[in-house]
C-alpha cells in the first residue's frame, strides 16, 4: 500500500515541480510581471483570439493594463518578454546583432524558410540585404516609376468595365504580377501553373495556429509553400538548363551569384529569398492600398484634398499627356502624410520577434538570455500620449513631420538595420496608384471592408467597389427612374458634379418631351 501511494506521489509532485518552475522561470534579477499561462501551451490561445477594431488588439490591452508596457508570457511554447514601451522598442532595434537579433518561433520559421532573409545574420544578412538593394535601390525605383503608373492606369481601366471589384484580391494580383515580373519574368497570361495561388494558402495561414492538421489554415499554408517553392525550383533548373537565355531579371542575377566560384550563396537560401520577397512583395501593400480606398470612402474630406494635390500635379504639366515624373512624385506632400497615417492605423505587421543574445537590464527589469522579444508596433501606433485620438485617421496629424525612417513613435516599416527594403517601392506602388485612382475615377463601396484580427490583419469579406471613369456620363441601373417621378431624375443630374452642363439642358429637353407624349419609359443618363 506504501508502495502504491509512493507510486502515485512521486508522479504528481514532479509534475508539480514542472508546474511551479513553468510559471515562475529562473531569473537572475526581476522579470517583467505577467503570466507564463499553462504549460506548453501558454497564452497561445489568448494571443490568437479575434478582433474586429483598429484597436490595440484585445491580448496585449488587457496585459499592458494590468501589468504595464512590459510583461512576460509564453505562446506556442516559446517564453516571450512583451514590449509595448516606444523607448524600449528603439533600443531593441538599435542593439540589432549586439544585444539582440532576429528571430521568429520555429512554426513561423518552417513555413518562411530556415533559409529566410529574416533568420540570417550578420555577413550572410548584409549580403543578401545589398543582393535586394540591387533591384529594390532609390535609381532602381525611379527607373520602375513608369512602368507602375502603366500597370496601375491598365488595371483601373479594366476593373471600370466590371460591374463590382473586389479591391484587396484585384490589388494584390496587380502588385504580384509587376513583381513577379520584376523577379522571375512571370507571366500569369502564359504560365501554366498560377504561382500566386499558392501564396493566397500560404498567407491565410501564416499567422494562425500552429496546427499541421489537414483542413487547418496552417496546414493549408505550409501545402501553399511547398507547392510555390516546387515551381521556384523547377525555374531555376529551366534556366540552368538554358543558360544562353537571357531575362536580366533578378533571378538572373541570383543564378550568376550562384555559379560564382567561391560563392557563400546556396541554392536553399537562394530559393527561400526568392520565395520571401514574392510574398512580402505584394501581400503588405495590397492590404495598406485597400484600407486606403476605404479609408478615402469613409471621409470626404480627405479624399477632397488628396484629389486636389493630385489634380494640382496634372495643371502644372506643359505636356498633360505625360507620365508621372520623379519631381512630381516627390511633390506628393500630402500623400505621404496620408500614406503614414494609413500604415500608422493598419498596423499590418502586428508584432516585431527579436531574440536576447545575453542577459540584459533595463528600466529595472532583467531580460534573461535566449528569451524571445515581442515587439508591438500597434502599441506605440495607438498610444493617445503620442497620437491624438489615435483611433481618428488624421494625415494632417503628420503635417510637417519627416519621417525617413523608423522612429521611436513609428515602426510601421520595422526599425534598426533590419528596416523594411522594400518600404521605398511600396510607397511608389500607393502613391501612384492614389494618383492614377483620384484624378481619373470615382468610386463607391458595395459591400465588405469589415476588418479582423488574429492577430493578423485581415478583411474576410473584402472590400468590393464600383468603380467608374470620371468621363463617363452613364448612369447605372440602380439609378434609373420611372417617368412618372422625372423631377428626382433631374435633382440628380444637378447633384453630380460630373455631368456637363450641354448635357444636363439635353437631358431636360428630353424629360419634357417624354412627360408631354405621356410615354412610360425610363430614363437612361447616357454619355452626349
Amino acid at each position: 500500500m506504501v508502495v502504491l501511494w509512493i507510486g502515485a506521489l512521486v508522479p504528481l509532485i514532479c509534475i508539480t515541480y514542472w508546474v511551479y518552475h513553468w510559471r515562475n522561470p529562473r531569473c537572475n534579477g526581476k522579470l517583467p510581471p505577467g503570466s507564463m499561462g499553462f504549460p506548453l501551451l501558454g497564452e497561445t490561445l489568448q494571443f490568437f483570439s479575434r478582433s474586429t477594431s483598429n484597436d490595440i488588439a484585445p491580448f496585449l490591452k488587457e496585459r499592458m493594463k494590468r501589468y504595464g508596457p512590459v510583461f512576460k508570457t509564453s505562446i506556442v511554447g516559446q517564453r516571450v518578454i512583451v514590449l509595448t514601451d516606444p523607448d524600449l522598442n528603439h533600443f531593441v532595434f538599435l542593439q540589432e546583432g549586439q544585444l539582440f537579433q532576429s528571430w521568429y518561433p520555429d512554426t513561423f520559421t518552417k513555413i518562411l524558410g530556415r533559409q529566410n532573409i529574416g533568420s540570417l545574420h550578420g555577413f550572410m544578412f548584409k549580403y543578401l540585404k545589398n543582393m535586394v538593394l540591387s533591384l529594390f535601390g532609390p535609381e532602381n525605383i525611379k527607373n520602375m516609376l513608369p512602368e507602375v503608373e502603366r500597370t496601375a492606369c491598365r488595371r483601373l481601366q479594366r476593373w471600370s468595365i466590371q460591374e463590382t471589384v473586389e479591391l484587396k484580391e484585384a490589388t494584390a494580383a496587380m502588385i504580384f504580377d509587376l513583381t513577379a515580373k520584376k523577379l522571375i519574368s512571370y507571366d500569369q497570361d502564359s504560365a501554366s501553373q498560377n504561382l500566386r495561388e499558392n501564396f493566397v494558402a500560404f498567407i491565410k495561414g501564416l499567422l494562425s495556429f500552429p496546427l499541421d492538421i489537414p483542413g487547418t489554415a496552417y496546414h493549408k499554408c505550409l501545402q501553399g509553400r511547398k507547392n510555390a517553392m516546387k515551381m521556384l525550383k523547377n525555374l531555376l533548373n529551366e534556366r540552368r538548363t538554358m543558360p544562353e537565355k537571357s531575362r536580366s531579371d533578378f533571378f538572373d542575377f541570383v543564378l550568376e551569384e550562384l555559379q560564382k566560384e567561391g560563392t557563400i550563396l546556396t541554392e536553399e537560401i537562394a530559393l527561400d529569398l526568392m520565395f520571401l520577397l514574392l510574398f512580402a512583395s505584394f501581400e503588405t501593400t495590397s492590404m495598406a492600398l485597400t484600407l486606403a480606398v476605404k479609408f478615402l470612402s469613409d471621409d470626404p474630406s480627405v479624399l477632397k484634398k488628396l484629389r486636389e494635390e493630385h489634380e494640382t500635379i496634372l495643371r502644372n504639366r506643359e505636356n498633360t499627356d505625360s507620365g508621372l515624373t520623379w519631381k512630381e512624385y516627390k511633390s506628393m506632400r500630402y500623400t505621404f502624410q496620408f500614406i503614414n497615417e494609413t500604415v500608422r492605423l493598419a498596423n499590418i505587421a502586428p508584432v516585431i520577434f527579436r531574440k536576447a543574445l545575453r542577459e540584459i537590464h533595463f528600466k529595472g527589469y532583467t531580460i534573461p538570455a535566449g528569451w524571445a522579444i515581442m515587439v508591438c508596433p500597434s502599441a506605440v501606433h495607438l498610444n493617445p500620449a503620442k497620437y491624438k485620438d489615435p483611433l481618428t485617421f488624421n494625415p494632417s496629424r503628420w503635417e510637417g513631420v519627416e519621417i525617413n525612417g523608423a522612429t521611436k513613435n513609428f515602426m510601421a516599416f520595422g526599425g534598426g538595420m533590419r528596416f523594411c527594403i522594400g518600404a521605398d517601392f511600396a510607397k511608389v506602388q500607393m502613391a501612384v496608384f492614389l494618383h492614377c485612382l483620384v484624378t481619373k475615377y470615382r468610386w463607391e463601396p458595395i459591400k465588405g471592408g469589415n476588418i479582423l484580427r488574429n492577430p493578423s490583419l485581415q478583411l474576410p469579406d473584402g472590400f468590393h467597389i464600383r468603380l467608374m471613369e470620371k468621363t463617363r456620363m452613364e448612369v447605372d441601373s440602380t439609378k434609373l427612374t420611372h417617368i412618372s417621378n422625372p423631377t428626382k431624375k433631374v435633382d440628380y443630374l444637378k447633384a453630380d458634379p460630373f455631368v456637363g452642363i450641354d448635357f444636363y439642358l439635353k437631358a431636360v429637353k428630353n424629360i419634357e418631351a417624354i412627360i408631354n407624349s405621356n410615354c412610360p419609359t425610363l430614363i437612361h443618363c447616357q454619355e452626349v
